[in-house]
């Protein structure tokens, strides 16, 4: 654990946290990484394992200069960029691998480019004319190569922005990248991540950011900040009290940086949040993760995990220096010392003020918390990152729900499945089919002859689950809910009760746990199915609080009443 200043609970009154704090951050981060670089500068090669691309000194020298550009261009010593220069005198000549199609490179290249557009009168005016030229022949490579055909488009938006600050031919790749992501944008803010339903936080720390950054820096505004705006007005709420995102979707090793779009909202001015709300929830996502060290290893640096080393939360293109991406996180201190979003005092979070039910047609997600606990949950009838034609099921993707205090867990947590020779299946394709305040619905097939419509409705820190399902009779329908650890205590607890259809339960024993803890119990119900059609629900509980009594729910008249005699209508 690095040395923080005294908590101010004056200005920051639910985080203690102030600029200070995250200028001491960056700086510890920083320090940190200082023993594993290369004589030459060029890499920054961390301790651990190495992802597929073996790119792992360039992600290491490229990420931690972007959080070494932010702290400079936010009023930083400019000492701090001296290493960097030199590697660029170096890098481009042969230790980083050249750029080529839908290369890693190409990724750490976007890195590079806005750290020089920011830091251009510190660093890059000041290269010698030879060091110039071989980076930008280096950084070419973004504009001439094909990026993977998802959020990559944005990496040669971000190096094409550079050669346009200096009056250089971008050739054609800002308005390439920004044309292609138009066909993913479903609305709400929302981006799919490339032609599959990918909806997780790279919607935040790509899709919108690098728009944003290069708004920031003198590229087109509209229609991105209006598009951030609304993203922003329901992401908020998907942030614990506690501080913690959603552990859902790929790349959550990159932790805070889902505070990255709260700070791009600051910087176009479009936050839908009073600044010193927009700070509670960026340091309330900082302070979670480093407050205690949790996401560090003893050397101060960041480890492959959520809190410690986590080999399920990571993907075969995830290496040592890979979680520097939450060097985004740090956007914030382009902002100036004397800007509202530092200067005024800490107000409270969406969730800390009132109960939070917010359904996204366009992703298909719920996003739904509870101020008692100030814990959220994530609804998922949207989000699975399938490949065309199907394809086993992703747990980071495919659960019917997630939390800020939960993981996935196997066998599968808040998963609905049909039992077929013994065999569980998989989920499969999601379709969406709806959402609105409270509730949410899609569709999925688990063979092509089977068909499970699925609808949720939330109040409080319940969930009703509801299965219209299409199967043979005798089908075994097999729900479960949220899996805790044995060592959540009474910190945590989860309940999983039958209303209609379900005629046995268990406790399912997941000995690997989640990322929160191992030796974890999942709560399971199983039913039959009859001819042609047959209805299941039941009650999903997750709560940090006492709960309240579960709904009531009516088969005949389509309804469930809640713990306040509030009568529901099931939608569709």
């Amino acid at each position: 654990m690095f040395a923080l200043p005294p908590e101010d609970r004056s200005l920051s009154p639910y985080t203690g946290w102030t600029r200070a704090h995250w200028e001491a951050a960056a700086d510890a981060l920083l320090s940190a990484v200082e023993p594993y670089r290369s004589p030459d500068h060029s890499l920054i090669t961390l301790p651990g394992r190495a992802s597929w691309s073996d790119c792992d000194g360039l992600e290491g020298y490229a990420r931690t200069f972007l959080l070494a550009a932010f702290r400079v261009a936010g009023g930083g010593d400019p000492a701090a960029l001296q290493p960097y220069a030199e590697g660029l005198a170096t890098g481009p000549l042969g230790a980083w691998p050249e750029i080529k199609d839908r290369f890693q490179p190409m990724v750490e290249a976007a890195s590079i480019a806005i750290g020089l557009r920011l830091t251009r009168a510190q660093l890059w005016d000041r290269l010698p004319a030879e060091v110039q030229e071989r980076t930008l022949e280096w950084l070419r490579g973004t504009l001439r190569h094909k990026p993977v055909d998802n959020n990559w488009h944005l990496f040669p938006v971000a190096g094409a922005g550079f050669f346009h600050d200096l009056g250089l031919d971008d050739e054609g790749a800002i308005e390439r990248g920004l044309n292609r992501i138009e066909r993913w944008y479903e609305g709400d803010g929302w981006y799919r991540d490339g032609d599959g339903r990918d909806f997780d936080h790279y919607n935040g720390w790509a899709m919108h950011l690098y728009p944003a950054v290069h708004a920031y820096l003198g590229g087109p505004v509209e229609p991105y900040a209006t598009r951030l705006r609304a993203f922003l007005s329901n992401y908020g709420s998907a942030f614990d009290a506690n501080g913690a995102p959603v552990y859902h979707g790929r790349s959550v090793i990159y932790r805070f940086a889902a505070a990255a779009p709260v700070w791009a909202g600051e910087l176009l001015g479009v936050s839908p949040y009073s600044p010193g709300t927009a700070r509670r929830l960026a340091s309330g996502a900082l302070r979670h993760f480093l407050a205690d060290g949790r996401a560090l290893s003893p050397q101060g640096l960041l480890t492959l995990g959520w809190y410690g080393q986590h080999e399920p939360s990571l993907q075969p293109y995830s290496g040592s220096a890979s979680p520097y991406w939450a060097s985004k996180g740090f956007l914030g201190l382009l902002l100036p010392a004397d800007h509202p979003a530092w200067t005024e005092v800490e107000e409270p979070g969406p969730v800390e003020r009132a109960d939070q039910a917010i359904g996204l047609p366009g992703p298909g997600l719920l996003v739904h918390s509870t101020a008692a606990d100030g814990l959220v949950r994530l609804v998922n009838h949207g989000s699975d990152h399938q490949p065309p034609g199907g394809g086993p099921d992703d747990p980071l993707y495919q659960r019917l729900a997630y939390s800020t205090r939960t993981g996935p867990s196997t066998p599968a947590d808040n998963h609905v499945a049909l039992v077929i020779d013994g065999e569980t299946t998989s989920r499969g394709p999601i379709t969406p089919l709806g959402a609105g305040p409270g509730w949410a619905a899609s569709s999925c097939r688990p063979t092509p002859s089977t068909l499970i419509e699925s609808v949720s409705m939330v109040r409080g820190p319940h969930e009703v689950r509801l299965h219209r399902v299409t199967a043979p009779s005798g089908t075994v329908v097999r729900q479960t809910g949220w899996a805790l650890p044995e060592t959540a205590g009474e910190e945590l607890s989860s309940a999983l009760l039958p209303l209609h259809g379900f005629t046995r339960s268990s406790v399912l024993k997941s000995p690997e746990g989640t990322v929160f803890g191992p030796d974890a119990l999942v709560p399971c119900l199983e039913g039959e199915c009859g001819e042609p059609e047959s209805v299941f629900a039941c009650v999903v509980t997750l709560s940090a609080a006492p709960a309240p009594p579960p709904p009531v729910y009516d088969p005949v008249a389509a309804t469930v009443t809640w713990h306040d005699g509030t009568v529901q209508e099931i939608p569709l």
